[in-house]
Parts: structure tokens; C-alpha cells; sequence
């Protein structure tokens, strides 16, 4: 099973991206999905979260500019950035629990880098 993220990039403040994370393999279900970031020498903090059925969960510093939705035909959960700020400067990673046939388990994809600067 992998996790492949996308979408990262540069913008200016208040601009916007989209972040996409599609699972892969032999993949039975997926619970829940979830973005976090990292800044260097910093904990992993969870940005948002969704679960299979839809609910949601966001870091009160993205409530209202952040929104989570995934596409469970697609095995795919994405993030939709708005009004970005500087202080959102850092890498994200997509998080999803996977049930397979050998177990049910947490992935991590690869990292996506978002750089919000003028």
C-alpha cells in the first residue's frame, strides 16, 4: 500500500491550493483519512481529518480557510487551502488507516511541501 501525495507549491498570501493523497494497493477499506504538517524541528500536528462516513475535524488555525474531503471511489482525500498565511509555510502529509488482508494499519505518504511567501 502506498500513499502518494500532491498539489504543493508556492503562492502568495491569501491565495489557495489543493492537496491531493491517493492510496494504492491491495487495499480492502479505509477509515480514516487525515493531513498533517511539519515544521522543521517540530512536531507532526494534525491539520484535519475525515472518516469514512464524512465527519470531519480541523486545527483551530485552518477552521474557516481549510476544508477536507475525500473520494472513497477514488481511494483519494484532498485538502482545499484558502486565505493561505506565511505561518502555513511547511511540509504536509497525508495519513490514512488501511485495512488489507494482513492487517489494519497506519500509512504515511511521502510529504508535500507548501510555501506561502510573496
Amino acid at each position: 500500500v502506498q500513499l502518494q501525495a500532491s498539489g504543493g507549491g508556492l503562492v502568495q498570501p491569501g491565495g489557495s491550493l489543493r492537496l491531493s493523497c491517493a492510496a494504492s494497493g491491495r487495499i480492502l477499506s479505509i477509515n480514516d483519512m487525515a493531513w498533517y504538517r511539519q515544521a522543521p524541528g517540530k512536531q507532526r500536528d494534525m491539520v484535519a481529518a475525515i472518516s469514512s462516513g464524512g465527519s470531519t475535524s480541523y486545527a483551530e488555525s485552518v477552521k474557516g480557510r481549510f476544508t477536507i474531503s475525500r473520494d472513497n471511489a477514488k481511494n483519494t482525500v484532498y485538502l482545499q487551502m484558502n486565505s493561505l498565511r506565511p505561518e502555513d509555510t511547511t511540509v504536509y502529509y497525508c495519513n490514512a488507516v488501511i485495512r488489507t488482508l494482513l492487517d489494519v494499519r497506519n500509512y504515511w505518504g511521502q510529504g508535500t511541501e507548501v510555501t506561502v511567501s510573496s
